[in-house]
Formats: C-alpha cells, sequence, structure tokens
C-alpha cells in the first residue's frame, strides 16, 4: 500500500474528515507526513526536482512600478492546493551575488505545509529551497531563501522564476521578498498576497450510522468535486479503503463487494486489494489515471459497498473511507464506518 493511500487510512480509521469537505470538522488538518506500511515513515508529499520549463511569460514586460524598484516579487493571484503556482523574483540592484529571502505570512495553516522551488537553468532542474521553519509560537511564519549569483543592474534586470505550493488548507499567503548584497545594503519588494483555494468535495449518500448485512444489499454512497479553482487540475484521483477486525479476524478483500458507476456500462466490480503488512484494504477508483478537471468543471462518482455472505461472524464492525488526491496531495477524506450484522 502506498504512502498516501496508507495517510488517507490513518485520517478514516481515526474518524477524522479533512477539513475543507462538506461533512468535516471545523479546523481539521489533513497530516503531511504518516506512518507507511510495516512501520517506515514516509512524507505524503515528495516534492519533484523534475519539471517544465517555466513558460515564456515570465520575462514579459514588468510595469513601471516594478521597473522603478531595485528588487521585485510577483505570484499568481490563486493557489490551488496540490498545484504548483507561479512567482517571480526581479532584481535590479547592481551586485555581484547575495541571498534573497522570501518571508511567509499565512493565515489558515501553517508555513511549514509551504514549498517553494527555484528554476536552475544550468541543470534543467527546480530545485528546494532552504527553509527556516515556523517555531511552535508563530507557525504562520516562515521563510525561505537562497543564494544568487547575478550581474544585475537597474538596465540589465535578473529574473528567476520560483514555483509554489500549499499542501495543507485553504486560507491566505502574503510573501515579502528582499535581497542582501553581502555589503550591507538589503532591498525589499512590496509584500503580495494570494488566496489559497482547492475544490469542492463533497461525499454523499453514507448516514452516521449504517448496518450491512452478510449476504445483504449493499449501501450507496458517492463523491463530488467541483473545481471551484482558476486553474486545472491534470489528474484527479479518488482511492477507497476498508478495515474490520474482531476476536482475531478480520475483513479481508472477498469478504467486501464494492462496485462503482461507469458511464456506458453499469455497475462494475472494482477489486480490493491487501494492505502488505497491515489487514486493511484499498483499491483506486475508476479511472485509476485519474479525472482532469478544468475550471468550473463538475465530476460525480456513484458507489455501492456490500458484506460477503461469507465474511468472518467475528466482526461486528469495520471502517471504510474514501480520499481524494491530486498526485500525492490529499485534497479530502471521509470516514465510512459500518457496523456487520447476519
Amino acid at each position: 500500500m502506498n504512502a498516501a493511500v496508507t495517510a488517507a487510512a490513518l485520517l478514516l480509521l481515526a474518524g477524522v474528515p479533512a477539513a475543507g469537505t462538506a461533512r468535516a470538522q471545523a479546523g481539521t488538518q489533513l497530516s503531511r507526513r504518516a506512518p507507511e506500511a510495516c512501520g517506515a515513515t514516509a512524507s505524503i508529499r515528495r516534492p519533484a526536482t523534475a519539471g517544465p520549463r517555466p513558460a515564456a511569460y515570465r520575462t514579459v514586460a514588468l510595469s513601471h512600478q516594478a521597473a522603478a524598484r531595485r528588487l521585485w516579487y510577483d505570484q499568481q493571484g490563486e493557489l490551488p492546493i496540490g498545484l504548483w503556482s507561479d512567482a517571480t523574483v526581479v532584481l535590479r540592484a547592481p551586485a555581484a551575488h547575495g541571498t534573497v529571502r522570501l518571508d511567509l505570512a499565512s493565515r489558515g495553516f501553517s508555513t511549514d505545509s509551504v514549498e517553494v522551488q527555484r528554476w536552475v537553468p544550468a541543470s534543467h532542474r527546480w530545485v528546494d529551497l532552504a527553509a527556516a521553519r515556523s517555531s511552535a509560537a508563530f507557525p504562520t511564519r516562515g521563510s525561505f531563501s537562497f543564494p544568487i549569483a547575478t550581474g544585475a543592474s537597474p538596465s540589465s534586470p535578473e529574473t528567476v522564476p520560483l514555483r509554489l505550493q500549499d499542501l495543507d488548507t485553504p486560507g491566505r499567503l502574503s510573501v515579502t521578498a528582499s535581497f542582501a548584497d553581502g555589503h550591507g545594503h538589503r532591498y525589499r519588494a512590496p509584500a503580495v498576497s494570494s488566496t489559497v483555494t482547492r475544490p469542492r468535495i463533497d461525499f454523499t449518500g453514507w448516514p452516521a450510522r449504517v448496518t450491512l448485512h452478510r449476504g445483504g444489499p449493499a449501501q450507496r454512497f458517492g463523491l463530488t468535486v467541483r473545481n471551484t479553482t482558476d486553474r486545472s487540475y491534470p489528474a484527479l484521483t479518488a482511492l477507497f479503503y476498508a478495515y474490520g477486525t474482531g476476536a482475531g479476524r478480520v475483513l479481508t478483500p472477498r469478504d467486501l463487494v464494492l462496485q462503482q458507476y461507469l458511464r456506458g456500462r453499469g455497475w462494475v466490480g472494482l477489486p480490493l486489494l491487501a494492505g502488505a503488512c497491515d489487514p486493511g484494504m484499498s483499491t483506486a477508483l475508476r479511472p485509476a489515471s485519474g479525472v482532469a478537471l478544468a475550471p468550473g468543471a463538475v465530476e460525480t462518482v456513484q458507489l455501492r459497498l456490500a458484506v460477503a455472505k461469507g465474511a468472518p461472524h467475528a466482526v461486528g464492525s469495520a471502517f471504510a473511507g474514501l480520499a481524494v488526491q491530486s498526485g500525492d496531495t490529499a485534497l479530502a477524506a471521509e470516514s465510512l464506518p459500518f457496523t456487520v450484522r447476519s
């Protein structure tokens, strides 16, 4: 079972729905780290260093206000969770080298959940910036920095493409850039603030108390994803997880029957895969490769779950759950507990 599935499962088994969903508890946040199967620890999000070259628009002519400043910083006005968003530093201060620093202030989440990368033309790769993480006293304050060798001048600016993303919950993120040339000169750009957003995700059809009978009818449920952001999500995926144990017996994939309604095919069974080192089981909903969702688009998934007639009688209760992700970033999760009866 991969780290993302395991992370979602731990949230679900704890009965913690993700913040920002239709049935979420106020203030709940998705954990960015969780135990991997077999006890190893792994990050839910592993920032990739390889990626697309910065778009050509990064070098467009600056406004008169920007051109008049020795240092300028800008970022996209909306920062959808789970997607990289563009930012740019433009340096006009006459300096051979120095250090650029980005001071972050957040509202609604910790700055520890923010990732920032810089494009390095020589290696054609994105690299992580050095971070000074927030403290327990100030969880909404953090910073990133990087050294720079430059031949910048007022007439020949140095443009540094950056990208950033938040991995946690919606809110606002303000960034103030500064540059120190190592000779006592420090330049500061105006602060830039953006809204951190994510798609709206509604989980439906699963009451607070559900009883499934062995060999009995299935419980219908599902989820709806509305892309309320201004950006396209290239591959949103949904995961199902289930776990049940009692008196030394556990539920296995043959004890549950999960089906998904597919257009043109009707109800189709989904194979549940047992965990490598734990008694849980999981599967990716169709299409496993994910769904592309443009701004304003809506995707609905219909499911039904039943307990097989031969499921062990020692197991009287179980947990199931759904998680929605963008890549390895969890966007929302919902716990689906149920009672098993004969």
